[in-house]
């Protein structure tokens, strides 16, 4: 039995970013890429928007989603296993549940909450080992509280790369509130991380009243990040615009073949370089050899590669060629941070 566990009653994932050029296995419930919070989700009318001050309480979950990672170090490994959904428990025995996780806390003094985030009627939570930083722990709950997915793994570090920013400061490449699903310094808070060419890469959605859309799920058109407009972050030469390739949908169906989808990239100098990737069909607003400066019209946000959602997949780059060059954690302006689950305003 492996010591990673992760199951999900869910059938697609949501915010999957570009991959590694088809490095990186396809996306589906085994992998850690992202996870689903809209497919075969109903229209959401707007009409009730969702209560994200609490998490639902059904009668039956005897714990709340911040209480998962002490119950399993307090060796609670039934109760848990109790909570997962039928579809979970199906993957394994509750001997399996318990083998793996008690190996796995092994030597871990306490779990330490890094994230918490309530979007589209999903709830996610991460933990990692405040002292050694090599483990961490990952849960998914719907909102009925039910366990649809979890993962037990190791995690990697590049303390060297983590050191090391942008030399130039940059500013938000979009206007308006933005919200951060998917950016930090470890593969549980960004899957990007695993992968050096994408390792500091962000991807962000717009959301109101805890949800990225209103209406029907599979229309690009429902998510308030569709065609909203992106902006150069940055002064620079735009080397390489890709701007015909159409925008998936339905919502959920993705173009591995074409990952970067619509792009923009700008040469900043310095040997720093702009992806503003996923952009809608059409919208590119500047062509190679523009000359362009902060806070310029660059497109729109779009669905466009391998997206399964609306979003902006946004980094810098040491090289033009996202796939052969190496990913830099970005210095924002102001000291802005961007961790995930955090709401920025351009």
């Amino acid at each position: 039995m492996k010591k990673t566990i992760f199951a999900m009653a869910v059938a697609a994932v949501v915010l999957t970013g570009c991959g590694e050029n088809r490095k990186e296995p396809a996306s589906g419930p085994a992998n850690e890429t992202a996870e689903d919070t809209r497919a075969n989700a109903p229209n959401n009318t707007g009409a009730t928007p969702p209560d994200n001050t609490a998490s639902p309480e059904p009668a039956d979950a005897k714990y709340k989603g911040e209480q998962i990672g002490q119950a399993l170090l307090d060796g609670e490994y039934d109760e848990v296993y109790g909570q997962l959904s039928k579809d979970f428990q199906q993957e394994l025995t509750s001997a399996q549940f318990r083998e793996t996780l008690k190996s796995f806390n092994e030597g871990v003094e306490s779990w330490e909450q890094q994230s918490r985030r309530l979007l589209n009627d999903w709830q996610y939570y991460t933990w990692i080992d405040p002292v050694g930083k090599k483990k961490g722990l990952k849960v998914i709950m719907d909102k009925k509280e039910e366990i649809t997915g979890l993962r037990a793994m190791p995690l990697e570090s590049f303390p060297e790369t983590d050191a090391a920013q942008t030399q130039l400061a940059y500013d938000l490449p979009f206007k308006g509130e933005w919200y951060v699903f998917w950016g930090g310094e470890n593969v549980l808070v960004n899957y990007h991380y695993e992968l050096e060419s994408q390792r500091y890469a962000y991807d962000i959605v717009q959301i109101k009243d805890g949800y990225s859309y209103k209406g029907d799920a599979k229309k690009n058109e429902s998510y308030y990040a569709f065609g909203q407009e992106l902006i150069a972050p940055q002064d620079g030469k735009v080397v390489h615009v890709v701007n015909d390739i159409k925008d998936n949908e339905p919502v959920g169906v993705m173009n591995a073949e074409q990952p970067l989808g619509n792009v923009v990239v700008i040469d900043h100098g310095n040997g720093e370089f702009s992806f503003l990737a996923h952009m809608k069909k059409g919208s590119a607003v500047v062509k190679v050899g523009d000359q362009v400066s902060q806070g310029d019209p660059i497109g729109q946000c779009g669905n466009s590669g391998n997206s399964s959602e609306p979003h902006l997949h946004y980094q810098v780059s040491d090289k033009q060629d996202l796939f052969d060059g190496k990913s830099i954690r970005v210095q924002w302006k102001g000291g802005l941070s961007l961790p995930q689950g955090e709401t920025v305003k351009g």
